[in-house]
């Protein structure tokens, strides 16, 4: 195929992929995609309806909800005897651990005996209650909650359940990042009502300890209460939220307000095939991810809609939650979002592309102060929250901070960091108040000396938020690194040294079928294909591999293969999903680069 040619079809590509992307845009201007129905988060609801149901008088009967759940569960075990998070994802430890709870707190264990025989052989295989440790190591953010539905169920004894520290809830939220807490920084919900479910379960011996532990359940109770979103589920998470109902029902308390909202929740997102989604949606993260694949151009609808909507989504107040200052956005327009780095930095790169206005100016520079201020001292960005622990996702992660730095850029005249170099002024003009300048300038001068160190030997770089479930370690440095060398592009550093080397990686990771998957030899997806391709587009190496991505995405998409997306997502503590729209999103932005329309 000749270059003329080649174009004239990526160009039918790029139309094809922004039509379908636009379609999805809803009326109020944003898109609300749709997550994967997920085993994990059916198994937890399916134990938290029953918990409430058998100790509550004051809830609703659930048992349709319930039957439905189990014969989901049932419909999608594995052949091997476990269960994915998703129906695409392969089997692992702990969403087996909690659908093989589900059966038992169900009552169902007899009725359901076939799939339970075949679930307990591959826990034996897997490693049981051991290999659930091993898989989380010293983050006691999802090992606990697993162990303690097993508990629950019969299937393992409330010793094998840690003790969680639920008294340090009462202490005030500023001194929380010198508190070291075995959980990280958005599950202080389940610290709270696991730590008091094991409490009631088995108090320790110390009269000292449990003395202070009784003494904190009040106070701790109502610091629940008071992070509970309007909606009733907590960070709109089914598996936490289905967590903390469960152990509120454990220590006697499953008509608690809090457990009545949760429950609320719960039977407010089950979806018509009987299952739960990991999360409600991931709205604002998605509409600023398809705003910039699309490079602001929303065809009929105006872009003021859409612009309006994202200014609507930026946190206002102070978040009861994490304690976050006001300025950040977090991944969807619901009550139980929380600010973050990640969709902080998408919203402010999706508002410079859609028609500026005063307000838009002052979210922008509201945005910008928050990521500033968020900064680690290592010059990286994590996800929530500042010096909290070293748990992943309250520690610095080079997809993020990449992100970040595409950000702050796109709204200041940003400093080459790595050699003092200025991009001219009349390429990218200041929009932030100049007294932003110097804070900029040094906080992507950090950034990218962060990026620098994280840098592996082999040149990629890992991502915080995706893996790949068929890459070593669930790792993903395609994602990763096709990220970070986004940064290098946008701040006109393609030509350094480290740029040079993430490229010559991504290039020899591209598969042999010309597409990419997390890493060499991984199968090959659109969302991964798509990254790698957009990283490598440019006048550099790596434009003959981005034109065979290019040859390869062309044919899925006549394939029909831009609406089957992969569980690449690396959600908290290995809980895997995929999003409908990620394939089309990232793909769009692909074709649309390849044909000239540059950002």
């Amino acid at each position: 195929m000749n270059h003329e040619i080649a174009h004239a079809d990526i160009e039918r590509c790029r139309r094809v992929a922004r039509e379908a992307l636009l379609a999805e845009r809803n009326a109020e201007g944003f898109w609300p995609g749709e997550l994967s129905t997920s085993a994990l988060s059916t198994a937890t609801a399916v134990c938290a309806l029953a918990c409430v149901s058998e100790r509550s008088t004051l809830h609703a009967p659930h048992s349709t909800l319930i039957l439905n759940g189990l014969r989901y569960l049932a419909a999608h075990q594995n052949s091997d005897g476990g269960w994915g998070d998703t129906p695409k994802s392969r089997s692992n430890i702990s969403t087996t651990m909690l659908a093989r709870a589900a059966f038992h707190i169900a009552g169902a264990a007899n009725e359901y005996q076939h799939c339970l025989d075949r679930a307990g052989d591959y826990v034996a295989r897997a490693g049981g209650i051991a290999a659930v440790r091993a898989r989380y190591g010293k983050d006691k953010t999802f090992a606990v909650p697993i162990l303690m539905t097993c508990a629950l169920a019969g299937l393992a004894d409330w010793s094998e359940v840690d003790a969680l520290p639920f008294e340090l809830a009462c202490v005030p939220a500023r001194f929380f990042a010198a508190l070291r807490l075995p959980v990280v920084s958005y599950a202080l919900p389940a610290l709270i009502a696991i730590g008091q479910a094991r409490f009631a379960k088995r108090p320790p011996k110390n009269p000292l300890a449990r003395g202070v532990r009784a003494a904190a359940v009040g106070k701790s109770l109502r610091v629940l209460e008071s992070i509970q979103p309007a909606s009733g589920g907590f960070l709109e998470a089914v598996p936490l939220t289905s967590f903390v109902t469960m152990a509120l029902s454990a220590c006697g308390r499953a008509e608690h307000p809090v457990a009545r909202k949760a429950v609320e929740f719960l039977v407010s997102a089950v979806r018509p095939d009987g299952g739960w989604p990991i999360d409600s949606n991931l709205s604002c993260w998605l509409t600023t991810l398809s705003v910039n694949a699309l490079n602001g151009s929303l065809a009929a609808l105006p872009e003021t809609v859409t612009r309006d909507w994202i200014l609507s989504c930026q946190f206002r107040d102070v978040h009861p939650y994490t304690n976050a200052a006001p300025g950040g956005w977090g991944w969807t327009h619901l009550p139980g979002s929380v600010p973050d780095a990640d969709d902080t930095a998408g919203a402010l790169l999706a508002l410079k592309r859609l028609p500026l206005n005063d307000a838009s100016r002052d979210a922008a520079q509201r945005g910008a102060q928050w990521l500033l201020d968020l900064q680690n001292r290592d010059g990286g960005w994590p996800t929530f929250c500042r010096g909290w622990t070293n748990l992943p996702f309250d520690r610095s992660g080079a997809d993020l901070t990449a992100h970040v730095i595409r950000a702050l850029a796109a709204w200041h005249n940003p400093v080459a960091a790595v050699h003092d170099r200025r991009l001219p002024a009349n390429e990218k003009p200041a929009v932030l108040d100049r007294r932003y300048s110097e804070a900029i300038d040094r906080a992507i001068t950090a950034g990218f000396g962060y990026l620098a160190r994280e840098q592996r030997a082999d040149g990629s770089w890992l991502p915080l938020w995706f893996g790949n479930e068929h890459v070593a370690g669930d790792e993903n440095p395609v994602y990763g690194t096709a990220r970070v060398l986004a940064a290098y592009r946008a701040l006109g550093l393609a030509s350094e040294p480290a740029a040079q080397r993430g490229r010559a990686w991504l290039v020899a990771a591209q598969n042999d079928d010309d597409g990419w998957g997390g890493a060499k030899s991984a199968p090959s997806s659109v969302e991964e294909t798509s990254l790698a391709v957009s990283a490598l587009r440019g006048r550099y190496d790596g434009e003959i591999a981005a034109g065979r991505g290019l040859q390869w995405l062309a044919a899925r998409l006549d394939a029909g293969a831009l609406h089957e997306p992969s569980p690449i997502g690396f959600y908290f503590a290995k809980l895997w999903y995929f999003e409908k729209l990620y394939p089309l999103i990232f793909a769009t932005e692909a074709f649309r680069e390849a044909t000239g329309h540059e950002p």
